[in-house]
């Protein structure tokens, strides 16, 4: 019995130390438990503020972002304003959207147009370029629009010759066969001409001589469409449009229309073009074809051209500043969509993209886009395009240019922001390297790449 009631004794002592150890067990564990959780729910927050801040901050490496009051107005600056905040920015090869200026004691964070894939794209081909031995152009200049907007995509190029000037800003280029497009719209205008008009040369397609202008039928006379004339460049042909048919008159008016000889109100400084009349009907016919050196233009101005055709006959201005911000954050710009200036009528405009098509398809470019109608990309595209090449004065250097647009088939959703047009002249030097419309077709490739 003793042993008995030792036991119960010794049991019930057992029971009543855990009984006094479990409740402060318990008190700590719920502690612990309660700091476990805070602890698991700071590390979620933290993570989700910090990592969206660490995001930002990685954001802002290729695009500075801006914390702006979006009740405030931004004001409209004149593109003298913009000019002068701009200094000497000249945007060539360059892989930022943004960059920081200083102006009058005032600091702008400047958001540009700039498709930097693109752009690097295009650097990486320029900077291969630059180290051939054979094949490495003398000057070589790029310029990709956005055609609607003016917003200029891509920029980039260099000048052995003069490597600190943006050879896409200027204006001394032979503007060479491109000028065809604006003769080739005088043409359809004022003549009435269509894709279809029958027209006669003699003699050989890429020369100009004087007996090649007159109106002359015989057995060693070619006939022509006015689409092939103008995807083949024939001389002769436009020749005799210039100097017969259209005359300096209508030819420096449809110049005037396309802004030859004029400055460009823009936010950029940047040569257009220049073109010189005469008295002289054999100039008149160097003009209409492009055979001459006299008329030149910038290949910023060349894709100016080629935007105009594409918007339907509407010329925009070309921009590169989205946005400018100042030292306190504020936008006090924010580019807009301008009206566009009518050139020349939608129905001529639609007739000249038709040749510019024919260009990529039988003309001058087709051994360029050979297959286009069978690649996987530029299937799903109307390209359109004008080539040209002439030897510099000294005949040290033959320019070979490529004007042209692509834009999405059968698109009708957003159709102005699925375009673009784009302007490339290549200055060969002792060997002919990678031709423009070759630069033109990879271009296009790229940007269109994920549709």
């Amino acid at each position: 019995m003793l042993k008995k009631q030792t036991r119960a004794e010794t049991s019930q002592k057992k029971k009543e130390n855990f009984k006094k150890l479990i409740k402060p067990t318990v008190y700590v564990l719920s502690i612990a438990i309660v700091i476990l959780i805070g602890v698991v729910c700071f590390n979620f927050f933290y993570t989700v503020i910090f990592s969206d801040k660490k995001a930002l901050i990685e954001a802002q490496k290729e695009d500075i972002r801006f914390e702006i009051d979006e009740k405030a107005e931004p004001s409209k600056l004149s593109n003298i304003e913009i000019r002068k905040i701009l200094g000497n920015q000249i945007f060539l090869n360059s892989e930022t959207k943004s960059f920081v200026t200083t102006f009058e004691n005032e600091t702008y964070t400047i958001a540009t147009s700039l498709n930097i894939p693109l752009q690097k794209f295009l650097n990486k081909k320029l900077d291969r370029l630059k180290k051939l031995n054979r094949g490495k152009p003398q000057r070589i200049a790029i310029v990709v629009m956005e055609p609607y907007s003016g917003k200029i995509l891509a920029l980039t190029g260099f000048d052995l010759l003069n490597p600190d000037s943006n050879p896409c800003f200027r204006g001394n280029f032979p503007a060479a066969s491109i000028f065809k497009i604006i003769t080739a719209s005088a043409a359809v205008e004022e003549l009435g001409f269509t894709p279809q008009t029958m027209l006669y040369f003699n003699g050989s397609k890429y020369t100009l001589y004087k007996n090649q202008l007159k109106n002359t039928k015989n057995k060693y006379t070619t006939q022509i469409s006015f689409a092939n004339a103008f995807s083949e460049s024939v001389n002769p042909v436009f020749g005799k449009i210039g100097r017969n048919r259209l005359g300096d008159t209508i030819l420096e008016k449809y110049a005037s229309k396309f802004e030859f000889n004029k400055v460009i109100d823009s936010e950029l400084v940047f040569e257009s073009s220049k073109l010189e009349f005469t008295e002289n009907p054999y100039k008149w016919a160097e003009i209409g074809c492009g055979f001459n050196n006299t008329t030149t233009i910038s290949p910023l101005f060349g894709a100016m051209i080629s935007s105009t055709i594409v918007n339907d006959g509407k010329r925009i201005v070309p921009s590169i500043v989205e946005k400018i911000v100042d030292s306190q954050n504020v936008i006090i710009y924010d580019k807009k969509n301008e009206l566009l200036s009518l050139v020349v009528s939608k129905k001529t405009a639609s007739t000249i993209q038709t040749l510019m098509q024919k260009t990529i398809e039988t003309g001058t470019a087709r051994k360029a886009f050979r297959g286009h109608n069978q690649d996987k990309i530029l299937s799903k595209l109307v390209i359109g395009g004008k080539t040209g090449s002439i030897y510099n004065r000294e005949h040290t250097i033959k320019y070979d240019w490529f004007t042209g647009f692509a834009k999405i088939k059968n698109k009708t959703i957003n159709e102005n922001n699925n375009k673009i047009a784009l302007s490339i002249v290549v200055g060969h030097g002792d060997y002919i390297g990678t031709r423009a419309c070759k630069f033109g077709k990879m271009i296009i490739e790229e940007y269109y790449k994920n549709i």
